[in-house]
């Protein structure tokens, strides 16, 4: 049976972001739900199994919640247990596997309409993070199985002929790690280079394997065909086919800002399709609804992090609490 319910605050993203939200609602007394289409802060929940992370764990803490990791930096099952003890500690409203289909304006209340039910609320905030659309490629084949535009493990990719298609951070790690597992990786990279912003202690471990041959690389390079045996290849040499298994594009991800147009939220006129809101309070320029996290942004995605953007909860409940008042 559809629920319905009226909510003070209907926050649309359960990352790190979104239960800090949640928190600064609860202690204001404000009636609020946090909504995910997937499981609990599930951006992070679909990082590669091995992850760890750059931040120290006590950067990633929320809701005066202790995050204790047995390395300086947590890994991946570290940081999920502990946002999985914040929402126990703070018992948080949460709808998780439900995604939100529609966003109206109703005289002085929002109607949310998921697959589930459908709630009104008088503030929306949402805290989608970046992390559900990858850059395709567009090239014939792509549709495959065997193309993945995200990465768990090396297991299944042992003894395969493997291409990775990217040279930032992402696309580094997957290369060094199936490598090391034992498959056969191909760089395919766009760049003259492999990016500066990689990081620094793993950037000559890359190079070295590239210069030694263990790690075969193609720079200012794409790839123009994937078939079910073979990928094609331009690169300054011309067209070259090669042997190929398996596709792992690591070409990074984006907000839907189809969503956020969908509501009214202006984009700014940028590269980085930034939306419009107030710094000062993180509203947009839709009255009520608010961004938080690393969706302020736009496409740089690399702006806005946990560690700086737990601030924007209590801003954005502050502005609340003024307006109700």
């Amino acid at each position: 049976m559809a629920e319905s319910a009226y909510y003070d605050v209907m926050i649309i993203g359960a990352g790190p972001i979104g239960l800090a939200c949640g928190i600064e609602a609860k202690k204001a007394g404000l009636s609020y739900v946090i909504i995910d289409k997937g499981c609990l802060v599930n951006s992070l929940y679909h990082y590669p199994f091995n992850m760890t992370f750059f931040s120290t764990s006590e950067k990633l803490e929320i809701g005066d919640v202790p995050f204790i990791s047995h390395g300086a930096k947590p890994n991946r099952m570290e940081a999920l247990e502990y946002y999985r003890r914040v929402a126990s500690s703070w018992e948080l409203k949460l709808k998780l596997y439900e995604e939100v289909q529609k966003v109206n304006r109703h005289h002085n209340l929002y109607k949310i309409t998921t697959a589930k039910g459908s709630y009104d609320a008088m503030v929306i905030i949402i805290a989608t993070g970046f992390y559900d659309l990858p850059y395709l490629m567009h090239v014939e084949g792509e549709e495959l199985p065997k193309v993945k535009h995200y990465y768990d493990e090396p297991h299944p990719y042992f003894a395969q002929n493997l291409a990775v298609v990217g040279a930032a951070n992402s696309a580094i790690d997957v290369a060094l790690e199936t490598y090391r597992k034992g498959a056969h990786v191909t760089m395919v990279i766009r760049e003259e280079k492999i990016s500066d912003s990689v990081k620094y202690w793993v950037k000559p471990d890359v190079e070295n394997r590239i210069r030694e041959g263990s790690i075969k690389a193609y720079f200012n390079a794409s790839i123009t065909s994937i078939r079910e045996d073979q990928i094609d290849i331009r690169s300054p040499e011309g067209r070259i086919t090669i042997p190929n298994d398996f596709v792992l594009a690591m070409t990074g991800y984006r907000p839907n800002f189809e969503f956020l147009q969908s509501i009214g939220i202006k984009l700014q006129n940028d590269e980085n399709q930034t939306p419009l809101y107030n710094e000062e309070t993180n509203e947009t320029n839709v009255e009520n609804v608010y961004l938080a996290g690393v969706i302020c942004g736009g496409l740089k995605t690399n702006k806005w992090f946990i560690e700086n953007s737990r601030v924007h909860a209590e801003l954005i409940i502050e502005d609340v609490k003024r307006k109700l008042s």
